[in-house]
């Protein structure tokens, strides 16, 4: 974790006027820290498109921070800050195709991120939709020529893909103040793994699973409820003020999608303080539950998923994104 400085100072430079900011009626611009080098959307190479919005460049983030944490092909569908569909797949193409079924609708409009090399094939297969903005850490020439046939779409190339458990510091203004607080860079991988709760333990694909959904679920803004089957989002729920309305949109999202939730995983970013979220994941078809845990109450989701035949385990940490 990053020490606190007992004075921060901010040197920016404006980069670049947007056409206004998060609405027509305020200003909005892009400014650069000198000091910060890391890979990512402030600092890409703007291949094509419409001028950039600050909603745009905000999104685009979201979405190309979302795609780092992932270490084979992968593509992230971002509506608003939050991922609309996740995939992973033996090359893009295929990965684009099983982010796009979790929730075709908020895909109109939205963001599309890939950790890899972007083609044509993949390509091909973004034009048949309207996209606002696609961001690669590079792309090649057939590729961009498929893309020049939507001039408007923006292409953003990051020159790379960036560092997942870097370090560094996230900088917010608040009235009268800032609140900074180090980057969330914790993941779950074979130095911090999950601890299995209950009396079954996940198959091997459900571990997969576990551990894709989690990565996912750490993107979607709290409340988040994430639902993952073989390597794909099936059932997103984000920004709730209650846990179990988060479970229940992502459930209505997928059977809006047609998808079935038959043996999927869920994630939460928090733990469960009441077992009504382990009723309705199984309700709605999961078989695996994975949260932080960490509640007084954790016990009685225990329970729930024990007497319903759920495994659920525990990581030990918390991914609230607000």
């Amino acid at each position: 974790m990053d020490e606190l400085p007992e004075e921060l100072v901010l040197k920016l430079e404006l980069a670049q006027k947007l056409r206004y900011g998060e609405n027509p009626h305020q200003t909005g611009g892009l400014y650069l820290d000198k000091n910060d080098t890391r890979v990512g959307v402030a600092r890409a190479r703007f291949a094509q498109g419409k001028e950039l919005s600050f909603n745009n460049l905000a999104d685009a983030d979201a979405a190309f921070e979302c795609a780092a944490e992932f270490e084979g092909p992968a593509v992230v569908i971002v509506k608003h800050l939050n991922p609309c569909g996740v995939g992973l797949g033996v090359n893009l193409q295929e990965a684009y195709v099983k982010a796009l079924a979790c929730d075709p609708t908020s895909a109109f409009g939205g963001i599309v991120a890939v950790n890899s090399t972007l083609d044509a094939a993949l390509a091909n297969e973004l034009v048949k939709i309207f996209l606002e903005v696609v961001v690669a850490p590079a792309a090649n020439d057939d590729a961009l020529k498929v893309l020049a046939s939507k001039p408007n779409v923006r292409v953003l190339l990051t020159g790379g893909m960036q560092d997942k458990k870097a370090e560094g510091l996230i900088v917010r203004s608040i009235a009268g103040g800032f609140l900074v607080q180090s980057r969330d860079n914790i993941n779950v991988d074979s130095n911090n793994k999950p601890k299995v709760v209950t009396k079954r333990e996940p198959s091997d694909a459900e571990w997969k699973d576990l551990r894709f959904a989690f990565e996912v679920v750490k993107h979607v803004k709290s409340n988040a409820i994430v639902y993952v089957k073989d390597g794909a989002t099936v059932g997103i729920g984000a920004g709730q003020m209650s846990r179990i309305y988060s479970a229940k949109i992502a459930a209505m999202k997928a059977a809006e999608a047609n998808l079935s939730l038959k043996d999927s995983v869920m994630a939460s970013d928090a733990f469960f303080p009441f077992p009504d979220c382990v009723h309705a994941s199984f309700e709605a078809g999961a078989s695996a539950i994975v949260q932080p845990g960490g509640s007084k109450n954790d016990q009685a989701s225990i329970d729930a998923a024990n007497e319903l035949g759920l495994a659920m385990v525990f990581t030990g940490v918390r991914h609230f994104r607000h």
